[in-house]
C-alpha cells in the first residue's frame, strides 16, 4: 500500500478557483476515463505512467491527486510516483464516486477543457459558419474558395473535404494570405467536428485577414450526415510563406497575442523560471515537427500550436502552471499563445530569441526513468523458442499497433492488468514481452517474474526488431488477453462510424457551454 494522503473535491476546487498548481490524474485508460471525468484531469494510464509521467509533471513536488473508479489503480500509481520521486502524491477521496457524489461535474470524451471553450468561443464570438451542403454548392459552382483543413497532416489524408489544402491550426494566419492572396477569396476552416474549425476561423477573424471567413459547420461529421463525398488519401499542405506576408501576420499575431493579455520573457527569464523549484515551467516549440527536428531550443518540446491548443491537457497535465511559447516568426507562438491565455493559462512568448539558438536537432525524447535490467533475447532466438513451444509472447504495444501486425501467437495484454491477463492465460515455461519499441515491455518484466516465477526475457528493440528481420506476422484481434481499453475510439475520425455516434457527438459538443457553467471552475475568458 502507499502513503499516499487523500485530497477531497472541495479541496481541488478551491485549488482550481485560486488558480494554484495541481494535477488532478486519472490513472484508468483512456476508454474508461473518456465516460466519464472532471473538467481538468489529465489521463495517465498506470500502464506507462513511468514513460509519461516526468514529461507531463515535470516538477517532483507538484500536488498531484490520483484517482481511478475503484479499480484498485491509484493506490498502484501512487506507489510508483513516490517511487519515482514525487513527494506530494494524494488519493481523491472516494475515486471518481466521491467526486460525483460531492458535487463535482463530470465531463464525457477527451480535450474536453479544449472542446468547451471551442463551444464558448462560438457562442460568444458568433463565429461564421456554412453548412456543409453550402460549402458543397460553392464548390459545385467554381467559386473563388480554399478550404483550409487545421487538423494533424495525418487526420487529413484519412479524409478531408474536397480541394482541402492542410493547414494545421497555428499555421492559418501565417499561411493564408500566401494561400488566398486575393481578398475576394472565400476562406472555409474545416477539421473533423466543430473546436479546431471554430478555433482556425476565429483566429483569421481575431488577426483581422481582409478576405471573408467561415468554418465548415459540424466539419467532416456534418459533411458526412449530409451524405456528401469525402476524399482520401490526398496530399495538398501549405507552401512557403512569402517574407511580406511574414511579416504582416507577425504584426496581426503580436496585436492578438497582446489583447489577450499574453507575456512576453527572454531566454535569460526562461533559464531562470527552468531553476524555480517551487513553480512548474513547460518549453513548447509550436512549429512544424519538420521544423522542430532541423533545430530547436536545448529542452524544448515539439507541440504544433494547433494540438498545442486541442490537447492541452495532454502536453502539460499541472493546472495552474506557466507555459513558455517559441517560434522562430512571431506569429505561430503569438496566436497559440492567445487562446492558451483565454483557456485560463499564465503563458509567455520568447521574444529574443536568435537563429543560433535553435542548436539542437532532432525528434523530442521523452525524459524517461533509468531502464530496468532485463535479459534480452533476439528475433531469431525467439523464432527458435517458438517452435519448440513453452514460450508463450506478451505484447505490451497499443491495441490498434497489435491488430495492425504482430508476432504469430502473442497475446495483447494491458500492463495494468497483469495479474488478471496471467490468470487466464495458457501456462508457459518462459515467457518474452515486448511492444514497439521494447520501452513499455521492459518495465513489466520484474512483475511478470513476480507473477509466474518462470524466466522472463525482453526482446530486443522490441517487434521492431521482429519486423526488420523479415519474421512471419500475423493481423487482427487474434489473442486479446485484455480489452481493448487503452484508445477510445473518437466518433470523428476513421470512416465507418455510425451516423448515430456522430450526430451523438455533435449534440454533447453544443451542450459544453452549459456544462461549463455548472463546474464553475474554469476561468475561460474570450476577446
Amino acid at each position: 500500500m502507499s502513503t499516499a494522503s487523500t485530497r477531497s473535491y472541495p479541496q481541488i476546487r478551491q485549488a482550481l478557483l485560486n488558480r494554484e498548481e495541481l494535477a488532478l490524474v486519472d490513472v484508468r485508460e483512456e476508454a474508461p476515463f473518456a465516460q466519464g471525468h472532471p473538467l481538468f484531469a489529465a489521463n495517465i494510464p498506470l500502464s506507462k505512467l513511468e514513460l509519461e509521467v516526468y514529461s507531463r509533471i515535470p516538477r517532483r513536488d507538484t500536488p498531484i491527486t490520483l484517482y481511478d473508479n475503484g479499480e484498485g489503480l491509484a493506490d498502484s500509481a501512487a506507489q510508483r510516483l513516490q517511487a519515482l520521486g514525487y513527494s506530494n502524491v494524494s488519493l481523491l477521496e472516494g475515486g471518481l464516486e466521491g467526486w460525483r457524489s460531492a458535487g463535482g461535474e463530470l465531463f464525457i470524451d477527451v480535450n474536453v477543457p479544449s472542446k468547451a471553450f471551442g463551444e464558448l468561443v462560438e457562442s460568444q464570438r458568433h463565429t461564421p459558419s456554412l453548412a456543409a451542403e453550402e460549402v458543397q454548392a460553392l464548390l459545385d459552382s467554381q467559386a473563388d474558395v480554399v478550404v483550409l483543413d487545421a487538423r494533424r497532416f495525418d487526420e487529413y489524408q484519412t479524409m478531408s473535404i474536397p480541394r482541402g489544402i492542410s493547414v494545421p491550426g497555428a499555421e492559418l494566419v501565417l499561411r493564408a494570405r500566401q494561400l488566398a492572396p486575393d481578398p475576394a477569396t472565400r476562406i472555409i476552416v474545416n477539421c473533423a467536428g466543430r473546436t479546431r474549425s471554430i478555433i482556425g476561423t476565429q483566429s483569421l477573424i481575431n488577426a483581422g485577414i481582409a478576405n471573408p471567413v467561415a468554418a465548415l459547420r459540424n466539419g467532416t461529421i456534418g459533411w458526412t450526415l449530409a451524405g456528401q463525398a469525402l476524399e482520401h488519401g490526398q496530399s495538398r499542405r501549405f507552401a512557403a510563406t512569402s517574407e511580406a506576408h511574414r511579416d504582416s501576420a507577425a504584426q496581426d499575431a503580436r496585436r492578438v497575442a497582446d489583447k489577450a493579455r499574453v507575456g512576453r520573457a527572454t531566454l535569460a527569464e526562461l533559464q531562470r523560471w527552468q531553476q524555480e523549484t517551487q513553480r512548474s515551467t513547460y518549453l513548447f516549440d509550436v512549429r512544424t515537427p519538420e521544423e522542430f527536428e532541423a533545430g530547436h531550443l536545448p529542452g524544448a518540446r515539439s507541440t504544433p500550436g494547433g494540438q498545442l491548443v486541442q490537447e492541452t491537457d495532454h502536453f502539460a497535465s499541472v493546472r495552474g502552471a506557466r507555459l513558455v511559447l517559441v517560434d522562430d516568426d512571431g506569429v505561430r507562438a503569438n496566436m497559440s499563445a492567445s487562446w492558451l491565455a483565454q483557456l485560463g493559462w499564465q503563458v509567455y512568448v520568447l521574444d529574443d530569441v536568435q537563429p543560433a539558438h535553435f542548436s539542437e536537432q532532432g525528434s523530442w525524447q521523452a525524459p524517461v526513468p533509468a531502464p530496468r535490467q532485463a535479459e534480452e533475447i533476439s528475433p531469431d532466438t525467439l523464432a527458435q523458442w517458438l517452435a519448440e513451444g513453452d514460450t508463450l509472447v506478451l505484447d505490451f504495444t497499443s491495441s490498434a499497433n497489435y491488430v495492425k501486425r504482430h508476432i504469430p501467437g502473442a497475446w495483447w495484454a494491458l500492463r495494468a492488468q497483469l495479474p488478471k491477463v496471467l490468470a487466464k492465460l495458457p501456462p508457459a515455461e518462459r515467457y518474452v514481452l515486448t511492444c514497439g519499441s521494447s520501452q513499455l515491455a521492459r518495465l513489466a518484466v520484474a512483475e511478470v517474474e513476480a507473477l509466474t516465477g518462470k524466466a522472463v526475457f525482453l526482446l530486443h528493440q522490441g517487434t521492431a526488431s521482429w519486423i526488420a528481420a523479415q519474421l512471419p506476422l500475423e493481423t487482427g484481434e487474434t489473442r486479446l488477453a485484455s480489452p481493448r481499453i487503452d484508445r477510445y475510439r473518437r466518433p470523428y475520425e476513421g470512416t465507418d462510424n455510425p451516423r448515430e455516434a456522430m450526430q451523438a457527438y455533435l449534440n454533447w459538443e453544443f451542450g459544453l457551454v452549459e456544462q461549463l457553467a455548472r463546474d464553475g471552475t474554469h476561468g475561460f475568458y474570450v476577446i
